[in-house]
């Protein structure tokens, strides 16, 4: 018989989320929009933390699932508060393009591009360092700006 865990990790990739943005869509359900956004940031800070030390790790292959979560739980949580839907990899790519349009800024869309080349890599393997740098690069340059779009969003 499967764990809980097990279970819930299998789950989750067939969502193509991390088991912990999962487990965070299953609980918010219950939860005030404002919660859940709390939750969201709260993943992505966690992400970016362990893909950072994975990074300094070497292990490229896991720093760059953790890059590609950091972002979506920033997706998700400006999705919460634009009223989008955001439980699926379509639902992250129409909230990048809507975002692209909105602020009049393709580069979103190039940006995102190589965030997802991170997250196939997590199942195949097939970039060297510096592919994996350069993309790592344009990750967090696309968490900045959807960190300051955020910070506007909730008025910080």
């Amino acid at each position: 018989m499967q764990s809980l865990l097990e279970l819930l990790s299998e789950i989750a990739k067939k969502r193509d989320l991390s088991p912990e943005l999962y487990l965070a869509e299953l609980i918010s359900r219950d939860l005030d929009p404002k919660d859940r956004v709390s939750i969201y940031l709260k993943i992505h800070s966690e992400l970016l933390n362990e893909a950072e030390k994975e990074y300094a790790d070497n292990d490229l292959v896991q720093a760059g699932e953790k890059y590609w979560g950091a972002v979506v739980a920033l997706l998700n949580a400006i999705a919460e508060l634009k009223g989008w839907e955001h439980f699926s990899h379509r639902d992250y790519a129409i909230i990048i393009e809507r975002l692209a349009d909105e602020f009049n800024d393709d580069e979103l869309r190039t940006l995102f591009d190589s965030v997802e080349k991170l997250h196939a890599n997590f199942y195949h393997n097939f970039l060297d360092r510096s592919g994996f740098n350069l993309r790592r690069d344009r990750a967090l340059a696309l968490i900045k700006r959807l960190s300051e779009y955020m910070a506007r969003l909730k008025g910080d």
